[in-house]
């Protein structure tokens, strides 16, 4: 052995503790804030290559869904990014009701579904995307343009308690 080299053999090393990773309860704010991450690193002000905007990656037609056509204000105001979430969430929830209803608890392609499994999956590729994968028992299925698919989506989202997001068709912000 020269004198730069160290036998890790007899180094110990102290544990490693990561301090500034927030702890995330399987409840609704635990999930939206895990989808924020995936889809932007929680940041309100990312546009993708694709266009899609803030801190959940919105469309512009989702937005406009909701009545927001001013993009660069949207990027500038996470009060309104939030109600965005929210509104999706509700709104997702209520076209997937009866497939929440038939699907929770059932296991497709070695994946447990759970309700904010299928609402996260729907934010990734649409309610209707999310029908097709459940009804067709997985054999019909959606990935986006970088690769994430619906049943990533179902696996890394599943088990988070958003119980208390209310199905509403009519949704507003």
């Amino acid at each position: 052995m020269n004198a730069t080299s160290v036998d890790v053999k007899t180094v110990s090393f102290p544990k490693y503790i990561n301090y500034n990773i927030p702890y995330l309860q399987k409840n609704f704010v635990g999930f939206k804030e895990a989808v924020a991450f995936k889809e932007s690193q929680g940041k309100y002000t990312v546009v993708n290559t694709l266009g899609y905007l803030g801190k959940y990656q919105f469309g512009r037609t989702t937005l406009e869904r909701f009545k927001i056509y001013n993009t660069q204000e949207f990027l500038r105001n996470p009060e309104l990014q939030e109600k965005a979430f929210a509104a999706y969430c509700s709104v997702n929830k209520w076209i997937l009701r009866k497939d929440i209803k038939r699907s929770v608890g059932k296991t497709i392609n070695g994946i447990k579904i759970t309700e904010s499994g299928i609402l996260a999956a729907a934010h990734l590729s649409g309610a209707g995307n999310v029908k097709k994968f459940l009804r067709s028992n997985g054999n019909k299925r959606f990935s986006d343009a970088y690769g994430s698919s619906i049943q990533s989506y179902l696996k890394k989202f599943a088990g988070y308690n958003v119980s208390n997001v209310i199905a509403d068709r009519l949704a507003t912000i």
